[in-house]
């Protein structure tokens, strides 16, 4: 069997006295993109900052392609491969687009590479390579983020919240471009409040509530069974 690019197992975490997760297990097989669905409170965000090094845990294992991993430091889990997308997007937006790409050549990884890589996938960044980033439109300031991610030329990425406070059809297209991301050999954990659009380009899909993973499978099997219990018709 092949070792999962991500496990979690039995992951507790808590702020102060509240605990936030209460035994998570969870597997993303390489190469594959998996949605982790929930409400909100459900204890995804938690999740994305523990397996990402920002949040201690209070005990389990995480494994990123079978080295343990709990307790590294960010940097050195981006310098393996893990890459997060943050909830909220995060720019430079007193730089132009140029500018917050060419940053990553600081990392080592050639610029014009991190430019090709930016406009093949996202032409519009492109057309608007000289202008602040902090004027580009939530869409545009989205698909910036992802790009100055995949200029690190992840093996995993978590995409948080990828939707949060975009137009449907802006979220369509971001969603596709995940799916030829992945079609690159990249494994993807999308984490998503609303469900349909991340299934729809997800190989596997979990439901998380309460701190815990309630369900997991095929994206047909988690609609099935899971839209009226946890996921509330959320389109």
């Amino acid at each position: 069997m092949t070792v999962p690019i991500l496990e979690v197992i039995d992951l507790h975490a808590a702020y102060g006295r509240i605990e936030v997760l209460r035994g998570v297990d969870l597997a993303v097989p390489k190469g594959a993109v998996m949605a982790l669905l929930g409400p909100n409170g459900a204890g995804k965000s938690t999740l994305v900052k523990v397996i990402s090094g920002q949040k201690a845990a209070t005990s389990g294992d995480i494994h990123l392609a079978g080295v343990h991993v709990k307790g590294a430091k960010p940097d050195d889990l981006a310098r393996v491969g893990l890459c997060t997308i943050p909830e909220g997007r995060s720019v430079f937006p007193n730089l132009t687009v140029e500018e917050n790409l060419r940053l990553m050549s600081y990392a080592g990884v050639p610029a014009p590479a991190v430019l090709d890589t930016a406009f093949s996938y996202f032409p519009r960044l492109h057309e608007r390579r000289r202008q602040l980033a902090g004027t580009l439109s939530g869409g545009e300031q989205q698909m910036l983020a992802m790009s100055r991610a995949l200029a690190s030329d992840p093996a995993l990425l978590l995409l948080d919240e990828l939707s949060m406070g975009l137009a449907p059809l802006i979220v369509d297209e971001l969603y596709d471009t995940v799916a030829r991301i992945a079609e690159s050999g990249v494994s993807i954990l999308c984490i998503e409040q609303f469900a349909r659009t991340a299934l729809r380009v997800s190989d596997y899909a979990a439901v998380m509530s309460n701190g815990r993973i309630v369900a997991s499978g095929e994206p047909g099997e988690i609609l099935a069974t899971m839209a009226d219990v946890i996921l509330g018709g959320a389109a």
